[in-house]
């Protein structure tokens, strides 16, 4: 009885992967960078108008993190 195995090597390239990987940076960058607007900008307000927009202090990184994640 004979057998045949077939393999199939998934490699990519070098310049792929660090294609993906520069782009993996520039997303996680954008989105720091989105965060940190996000911050800072509730942070300049006051708790009476953080409190008028549903928030309060300790809710801010939170918000900020999750508009800057889509």
């Amino acid at each position: 009885m004979a057998y045949m195995n077939t393999t199939t090597a998934n490699t990519t390239s070098v310049f792929a992967r660090v294609g993906g990987t520069l782009e993996a940076l520039a997303t996680r960058y954008k989105q720091h960078r989105l965060y940190r607007e996000t911050f800072d900008g509730l942070s300049a307000l006051s708790n009476r108008e953080l409190a008028d927009l549903g928030l309060s202090r300790s809710e801010l990184r939170r918000v900020a993190w999750e508009s800057s994640r889509g």
